[in-house]
């Protein structure tokens, strides 16, 4: 057992103070100044990056992300649209509507297929930029809906200004840890939960990780009723653990609500939400695929995501990948 993770042990036994819901009652202001639209990211520099690529390990690479597909699972508790897919051309299509005008002998020969696709960007595997939720109209830094949100999204805070992420990931299997293939339904994680899986791994957490937290809930996703009904996520204090004890840069998990519900504050529905984006800064990833991980118990891996640059939006679709790591004496 490493000292950090003792530790943590100890500070779980004792009850570190934890700050109340009422400090949280506004929007967070940048340490790193009134420019910044990206938050705890910052922590990732070419320093952090180069020390995650110099351990890599090789061999395989794990997928972390899942398919979009008609009928996959997505929120649609506020009305938002569910994934589509469309052919704009098909072969036969092509022979008889031939709209380049170049006649049935070449649309026959030249096989011609195209699509399209309409999403909610909070579909998939996807990272919640700073702006998808705040207080009070603002959002983190200070940033207003009145001020930077207009017809073609946010001016200030947008999906765009996520940069390629490439830093040390920790996935917390909490199932695992608890002997469970899956967390049952509403299951609320709490710190001493994380506390436990880290403790059963042997693995500790740094400041500017990636964290994902493992509920098994993706093991429906094939089922998009199953999938969304009554999912496991984190509580409060477990994600105040997570950002200001062990530093998290970016949280994550491999469900689509994150939290649990119903809400632990009162006039608040999504107090994780709020805290993490618009309090400190913190970017949430969300339908993370960690099966493949969590069977072959890898805890420990090189975080490698890019992000779609979609200029003013409030999320992108991720194609995250993990890469394991060779032991480093000083974790």
């Amino acid at each position: 057992m490493t000292s950090q993770t003792s530790s943590l042990i100890a500070g779980a036994i004792i009850g570190l103070a934890i700050p109340s819901a009422s400090a949280y009652a506004q929007v967070g202001s940048s340490p790193w100044g009134p420019d910044d639209e990206i938050g705890r990211l910052n922590l990732m520099t070419q320093s952090t990056q180069a020390a995650v690529v110099s351990r890599l390990a090789g061999g395989k690479i794990y997928d972390l992300s899942v398919e979009y597909f008609i009928g996959m699972p997505s929120w649609q508790a506020a009305g938002d649209p569910h994934y589509r897919l469309w052919m704009t051309h098909t072969p036969h299509g092509n022979t008889v509507a031939d709209p380049l005008g170049l006649g049935t002998a070449v649309n026959r020969h030249v096989s011609y297929t195209g699509a399209a696709v309409s999403m909610y960007t909070h579909m998939g595997t996807h990272i919640d930029a700073l702006v998808h939720f705040g207080l009070d109209g603002k959002v983190w830094n200070g940033f207003s809906a009145d001020k930077h949100l207009g017809d073609r999204g946010w001016t200030r805070g947008g999906a765009e200004n996520i940069p390629p992420i490439v830093a040390r990931g920790v996935m917390v299997d909490v199932a695992a840890a608890k002997g469970m293939a899956m967390l049952p339904d509403n299951y609320r994680i709490t710190r001493e939960d994380l506390i436990e899986a880290l403790t059963r791994q042997n693995t500790t957490l740094a400041e500017g990780d990636v964290v994902l937290i493992r509920t098994g809930r993706m093991q429906r996703y094939a089922d998009a009723a199953a999938y969304m009904d009554n999912p496991p996520g984190l509580g409060m204090e477990a994600a105040r653990f997570l950002v200001e004890e062990a530093g998290a840069m970016i949280v994550g998990a491999d469900n689509l609500s994150f939290e649990a519900f119903p809400s632990e504050v009162d006039g608040n529905y999504v107090p994780l939400h709020t805290y993490l984006l618009a309090q400190t800064g913190t970017p949430i990833i969300e339908l993370a695929y960690l099966e493949e991980l969590s069977r072959d118990q890898i805890y420990e891996f090189a975080f490698f995501g890019g992000s779609l640059k979609l200029r003013g939006a409030d999320a992108a679709p991720l194609r995250p990948m993990a890469i394991p790591l060779r032991a480093d004496a000083t974790n």
